[in-house]
């Protein structure tokens, strides 16, 4: 395989009238996590199927491990792993038996299954509870056992959508520090997410997708790089001090000074960081101006998602369940099943 785990070009899918995706473009490089992130019915879960192969999309090409998805989907399926937005595993089956489940369902035999689920047992961090009932383990638990049935065979790429919906804080932590592991060791991870933390601390490439198509594609730091850089803010202790703070901080500040007098609050984007934050400072001191806080702040992938799509960020994503710009007709739904069952 060469630099590029995942290719697409122009790819197209059409559910009646709607246009899930619209010329959709996309490459993942060998060996890291790329982030697709975009609002509700932008696209994504309907990428993540037509790449695994779960739908029959109707123009453009993609190639995944450097196997066309069109022409040979039989052998995409045997390079790559999926994980969908819910665990898949049987609660009544511990976590080993599960895992054998899948060795076998994989045709690896009764022996390989089992050296393979001790494999991944132990990979996941799973070796205490291995021989517990699934339905005792936590939410991160389930998840982490989820991701070992998908890498039974060892995927070079692994389709991740919405991974750590539901979870909790510490939850999530595990989910992420398994999917460095995964990296680590070679795999290709594309990344569908909800939380936009996820994709930063994660992704070493973002790719927004809305309304089917690709509107950005950079790294984390650069699509932040494109919504102004770092921002000096300053909360007031007095709302009436507003337009003093507001005059100390235009003399330090790239623009003018935006003020939201609902959160008694100053902020304008700054080039030279430390300098910036340290004059504002002492000249409110040297006012004496009370402040309640004031600091440097980076913009978020929150920023950048709100201002590439005019979109604030939703819980829950919805394509999972063909929502209503991404419903099927039934033509459409039974061509994919003759897909999925090639």
């Amino acid at each position: 395989m060469d630099d590029w785990a995942v290719r697409a070009e122009g790819l197209e899918k059409r559910y009646g009238e709607k246009r899930a995706l619209d010329g959709f473009d996309l490459a993942v490089r060998a060996g890291t996590v790329h982030g697709l992130l975009g609002p509700n019915g932008a696209g994504k879960t309907t990428a993540v199927r037509v790449l695994a192969t779960l739908r029959r999309f109707d123009g453009g090409r993609a190639e995944v491990a450097g196997v066309d998805v069109a022409r040979d989907p039989r052998r995409v399926r045997g390079l790559i792993g999926l994980t969908g937005q819910y665990a898949a595993v049987d609660e009544v089956l511990t976590g080993r038996q599960n895992l054998e489940m899948f060795g076998r369902l994989f045709h690896l035999g009764g022996r390989r299954a089992r050296l393979r689920a001790g494999e991944l047992l132990e990979r996941f961090d799973l070796v205490g509870a291995a021989d517990k009932g699934v339905e005792g383990y936590s939410g991160g638990m389930r998840r982490r056992l989820d991701l070992a049935a998908s890498m039974i065979l060892a995927p070079r790429v692994l389709f991740l959508d919405e991974p750590t919906t539901g979870l909790d804080p510490r939850g999530r932590g595990e989910v992420w520090d398994a999917v460095r592991d995964l990296v680590a060791g070679g795999t290709t991870v594309l990344l569908t997410t909800q939380y936009l933390e996820e994709a930063d601390r994660l992704a070493s490439r973002v790719t927004v997708i809305d309304r089917g198509r690709a509107i950005a594609d950079d790294t984390p730091e650069a699509l932040k790089d494109r919504v102004g850089g770092d921002r000096i803010e300053v909360v007031a202790a007095e709302a009436a001090d507003l337009p003093r703070i507001a005059r100390t901080v235009a003399r330090v500040c790239n623009g003018e000074p935006r003020v939201a007098a609902a959160e008694r609050r100053v902020h304008a984007p700054v080039s030279d960081r430390v300098a910036a934050l340290t004059e504002v400072a002492r000249t409110l001191q040297d006012e004496g101006i009370a402040v309640e806080d004031i600091g440097l702040r980076r913009p978020s992938l929150d920023d950048v998602f709100l201002r590439l799509t005019g979109h604030a960020t939703a819980d829950g994503d919805g394509e999972g369940t063909e929502p209503q710009t991404e419903q099927a007709t039934a033509a459409d739904k039974d061509k994919d099943k003759e897909v999925a069952a090639a």
